[in-house]
């Protein structure tokens, strides 16, 4: 083995969008840090000093003066530990699809040389690793895993938007194909994770501890939107209820809504894709996605029924969707689930306004066809759907939001922006 000490590392980031370029900014502090991403547009905006994610300030990439990026494959070979941070996405059959991963892959192993370390932060299932990745490090490098190159695993815990938790203040789980490497790449994070890091015992266990991570999240929110559901049909608040049962200790803060995302609507599936590759059928995960993943169609029968009981023609109407990014406060559009409404409400022939002063209306466009309108036109609307909590929309309150509606027309509330009387409906 090459590389003894973290004194020793040339490091690279393959990767460069919302966890890879703050890893890069962070490392940069420290040491040299190439950032790789074969957007060569990406590239250009970073080198002009603005990320289009948000999540590295215009300030923050100035003062980066240890980081250099590249889109060119050769820049790599100076390298000897590189960290993959690309996408893993699902496919139209929520199919784990690993291409950027590969891709990646095939990139660095044709740079890659004897002593070489590549660390993983891409969310995989258990075994990914090596048994994906590591085939094709052979394959396209000529060299023997833990023999001429190592592995290591370190997932990612970034959650865009969030300036509270950042890289450096969310503890690490950190892994490595030896004992030796293991060391070298718990010590490579220690250098920027200031709450400390987990050494786990190999490099399957980093990858499952990750994955179940945001499968235990979606469960939970599928049982209160199962728990939202019911008390629907019951006539009784499901805020109301939550609130109250909040008041034990123990009782999880979960909220009802739609579940989208890079992470918990995603994860799931690439471990329950595992899981029947092995014989086994997962009932409990595999059903709280199921019930996620209709969410969008039961908002939408939901807001037709009240216009119905409120006598406002269906066919024909008009809708606001107030927000289509996957969270509050961020222009991340990553497997939102919003367009589940937007594709319902076309179902049924209504016409379909987004509106949402976080998104760039070209990716929109790019990404699902949808094309936000700048500004809503005050009393144009039959119905209002504030879909994502974005603080923009607290500020405008049940009055001014109220406003974009014609005299008669239902407002739903998916996120409790609004106090409990301001809204006609309530997820």
């Amino acid at each position: 083995m090459h590389i003894n000490s973290i004194d020793q590392i040339k490091l690279a980031v393959i990767g460069l969008g919302y966890v890879g370029l703050p890893l890069a900014v962070e490392f940069a502090k420290h040491r040299e840090v190439l950032g790789f991403d074969i957007n060569a547009e990406r590239i250009r905006a970073l080198l002009a000093g603005h990320d289009a994610t948000l999540e590295v300030s215009d300030v923050e990439l100035r003062e980066a003066t240890g980081l250099r990026y590249s889109a060119s494959r050769s820049d790599l070979a100076a390298c000897n530990v590189f960290i993959v941070t690309v996408p893993t996405p699902i496919d139209e059959h929520k199919r784990p699809d690993l291409t950027p991963l590969i891709k990646a892959s095939e990139t660095i192993g044709s740079v890659l040389k004897r002593g070489d370390i590549v660390i993983y932060e891409s969310t995989v299932y258990p075994g990914a690793t090596e048994e994906d990745c590591v085939p094709v490090l052979e394959a396209a490098s000529g060299l023997k895993f833990n023999v001429g190159f190592f592995a290591g695993y370190s997932p990612e815990r970034i959650n865009p938007g969030d300036k509270e938790h950042r890289v450096s203040t969310i503890r690490k789980v950190t892994a490595g194909s030896t004992p030796e490497v293991a060391e070298v790449v718990d010590a490579l994070y220690r250098e920027i994770i200031t709450v400390g890091t987990h050494k786990a015992e190999s490099i399957r266990v980093a990858e499952a501890a990750k994955v179940i991570e945001n499968t235990q999240r979606d469960v939970n929110i599928a049982l209160i939107n199962e728990l939202a559901l019911i008390f629907n049909k019951m006539g009784i608040d499901t805020e109301a209820v939550l609130q109250a049962a909040g008041t034990k200790w123990n009782f999880l803060p979960f909220r009802p809504g739609l579940v989208g995302g890079h992470c918990i609507g995603v994860d799931p599936y690439y471990l329950t894709h595992k899981a029947q590759e092995i014989g086994y059928h997962p009932e409990i995960i595999l059903a709280g996605r199921r019930l996620n993943d209709g969410m969008g169609a039961y908002v939408v029968s939901q807001l037709v029924k009240a216009m119905l009981k409120r006598r406002i023609q269906v066919e024909g109407a008009r809708v606001l969707v107030m927000g289509l990014t996957f969270k509050e406060n961020c222009p991340d559009l990553r497997n939102t689930r919003v367009v589940d409404i937007v594709k319902e409400l076309g179902d049924y022939n209504i016409t379909a306004d987004v509106f949402d002063p976080w998104v760039d209306a070209a990716e929109a466009r790019h990404e699902y066809g949808i094309t936000p309108v700048a500004a809503p036109q005050p009393e144009a609307y039959d119905a209002i759907i504030i879909a994502v909590a974005h603080d923009q929309f607290k500020a405008m309150g049940a009055e001014q939001i109220r406003a974009l509606g014609k005299a008669d027309h239902v407002l739903y509330d998916l996120k409790y922006v609004l106090p409990r009387n301001a809204a006609d409906l309530r997820l």
